[in-house]
């Protein structure tokens, strides 16, 4: 058993790492096909820890708190240094009109599948629907924030990782299968021809990562943190700004304006921030167990009628607004999938639309984290639990 924090620690970077050079090193392994190293690494921590690896002390305890204080504001900073909200509006109005629906879509699919599965699922399922907000607008950091927000118990992040893996890959399978139907989708929703110029800036998340961008992005993350955190103190309260609250809309706030600074051309602050989720992952896994996972098969058909409700918004836009398959499509999977999906499905129409899946699925980091925590907040009072 381990009972120093350097331990701790240690070996919760370790197991984070090593599950992460296995992903990318071989992703032929029946494993990886099935499940994502961030879902794994959730799960072999919180194996580890059902088993007694770590001991529950008053000091690992507070290197946990330490670490989602300063380590989360910190990610979601380092994510945000790459999006500009110019750029994000050269996509035009109707590709933001439809991300915009994709989003209302997952709202209020959340809001339903609550209603739906509060009585199985009882009074914490508003935490598992808010931090699968975060992600499905977003994506994982924003989950992670939300959680870190709202202060959802560590286990129901389970839950919401897994709803994010598993119903996540039927719908991106289900986009795909629909490219070679585009035309006579096109042909019912009465589309009209998509012009589209846009173009990113490769050489801001290009080149090699050297030790003095790291620790430049990784001293500005933690700074950024740490201001966040006092306007967290200042300013937050009781309702809906609370203190975690404030803190994350500071450093989202903050992400935007240094976008625009040259720490925005610095490579790999991306990487880091994947670096830090990773982390951020396996600590809250360290504090839960496989008996916390019970409801699981619930919470995946809830998933499915969120992803329907979803579906029922998209196909309703796409007639009024004559919107073509690939717009609907790439909304979509920019809320639900993130940076990681909505590029390939970019490139299964054309890899000339591969920079629009990127913008999109930026925009989704800047509003994931509020769109979270306004269902959490919702829920919260649909449930009847106090702030």
């Amino acid at each position: 058993m381990i009972s120093s924090v350097a331990g701790y620690l240690a070996s919760l970077v370790m197991l984070a790492g090593t599950l992460i050079w296995l992903g990318q090193n071989r992703p032929e392994w029946s494993v990886f096909r099935w499940l994502p190293p961030i879902v794994l690494t959730y799960m072999s921590a919180m194996l580890l820890a059902g088993g007694g690896l770590w001991a529950v002390n008053d000091a690992q305890s507070q290197a946990y708190a330490e670490i989602k204080r300063l380590l989360v504001p910190a990610m979601i900073l380092l994510l945000l240094l790459q999006c500009r909200i110019g750029e994000l509006l050269k996509l035009g109005p109707r590709l933001l009109a439809a991300f915009l629906v994709a989003a209302m879509g997952i709202i209020i699919g959340c809001l339903v599948a609550f209603l739906l599965f509060r009585s199985l699922l009882g009074e914490g399922a508003w935490g598992v629907f808010a931090t699968l907000a975060g992600s499905w607008l977003g994506g994982t950091a924003n989950m992670v924030a939300v959680q870190t927000a709202l202060a959802v118990p560590d286990a129901d992040l389970g839950y919401a990782l897994l709803v994010d893996s598993i119903d996540y890959s039927l719908w991106l399978m289900l986009l795909l299968a629909l490219v070679p139907l585009a035309d006579r989708f096109n042909a019912w929703s009465r589309a009209d021809p998509i012009k589209l110029d846009v173009k990113i800036d490769h050489a801001k998340s290009g080149g090699r990562l050297r030790e003095p961008q790291l620790l430049l992005l990784f001293g500005t993350g933690l700074l950024g943190a740490m201001l966040a955190d006092q306007v967290g103190q200042w300013l937050g309260g009781d309702g809906f700004f609370t203190v975690s609250v404030v803190r994350i809309l500071a450093v989202t706030a903050l992400g935007l304006v240094l976008a625009y600074t040259p720490l925005s051309r610095l490579s790999g602050s991306e990487t880091l921030a994947n670096a830090l989720l990773y982390l951020m992952v396996a600590t809250i896994a360290s504090r839960t167990s496989f008996a916390d996972l019970a409801s699981a098969p619930i919470y995946l058909m809830a998933g499915v009628v969120i992803l329907l409700v979803h579906a029922g918004f998209m196909l309703v836009a796409a007639r009024l607004l004559r919107l073509d398959l690939f717009t609907c499509g790439i909304a979509s999977l920019a809320n639900i999938g993130g940076v990681a999906s909505a590029p390939i499905l970019a490139a299964a129409y054309s890899r000339q639309l591969v920079p629009v899946g990127v913008l999109m699925a930026l925009l989704g980091y800047v509003v994931g984290t509020a769109g979270g925590l306004l269902v959490g907040k919702v829920l919260m009072w649909l449930g009847g639990v106090d702030p």
